[in-house]
């Protein structure tokens, strides 16, 4: 039986489990689908790679840069990014191979421009992560001016004190931390809301809970929202395409 996966930790709700096992059974796909959860790529790998039937792997938090030196290969879009979030596995006669590919950018893009159907000339990224590192590379790809917001700035980003000076001219802000992800909801990125309006739009990464503190406080100033959750799907779905062809 074909087997599929997910490497990262921890992964107690993780979406692609749920996703994958209920594809395989409304579509009667005889495959299997499992966490490999663990604080420790290097021993996971090695696990991963001593299974015959798996077929590719999906890679989150906190892998997905950390996992690049452990592939064999790396499509040129991973790599200018620097993250990888769907590695293909491959056999040959020397030994299994591994392929990372980043499908972060197109889910991304694709529920991005459902949302804004006419792209702005700027946004404010806030994190700096392996998946901030996708959205940035999709946002631009658009022709949009990006300013990552980072709590310990580096070269070209903005802290979150300097949010403020932003917001007139900058109607997307995209959440690309864990911020606010359950059991957290509480929680949300520190921006001055009350200086949002109905020209702003809300993207977060985050799909649980459904509307996260820094939707919901959006929304009470008139900005549009939206999850995350699209994105996984499509995301997931363009990985499923990569580990079949």
């Amino acid at each position: 039986m074909p087997l599929f996966g997910l490497l990262g930790f921890p992964l107690g709700h993780s979406f692609s489990k749920a996703y994958f096992t209920k594809k395989f059974k409304a579509e009667k796909i005889d495959a299997e689908f499992v966490n490999f959860e663990s604080d420790n790529i290097e021993q996971t790998l090695q696990v991963i790679k001593s299974t015959p039937s798996l077929k590719g792997f999906a890679v989150t938090i906190p892998y997905k840069e950390k996992i690049i030196p452990y592939l064999d290969y790396i499509s040129e879009e991973a790599q200018k990014i620097g993250a990888v979030n769907s590695v293909k596995v491959e056999y040959t006669i020397s030994g299994p191979t591994l392929t990372g590919y980043n499908t972060d950018i197109l889910g991304f893009k694709e529920s991005l421009l459902e949302f804004v159907q006419i792209p702005p000339t700027q946004a404010l990224l806030l994190g700096t992560g392996g998946a901030s590192k996708a959205v940035r590379h999709a946002l631009v790809s658009l022709g949009i001016e990006v300013f990552t917001v980072s709590r310990t700035p580096h070269f070209s980003e903005i802290s979150y004190d300097q949010v403020a000076r932003f917001l007139s001219n900058t109607p997307l802000i995209i959440n690309a931390t864990p911020v606010g992800m359950w059991p957290h909801v509480t929680n949300c990125p520190d921006i001055p809301y009350h200086l949002l309006s109905s020209n702003h739009y809300l993207f977060d990464l985050i799909y649980n809970p459904e509307i996260t503190e820094f939707m919901h406080r959006g929304e009470q100033q008139g900005a549009r929202i939206k999850n995350g959750l699209q994105m996984l799907y499509l995301q997931a779905d363009y990985s499923w395409k990569l580990w079949n062809t």
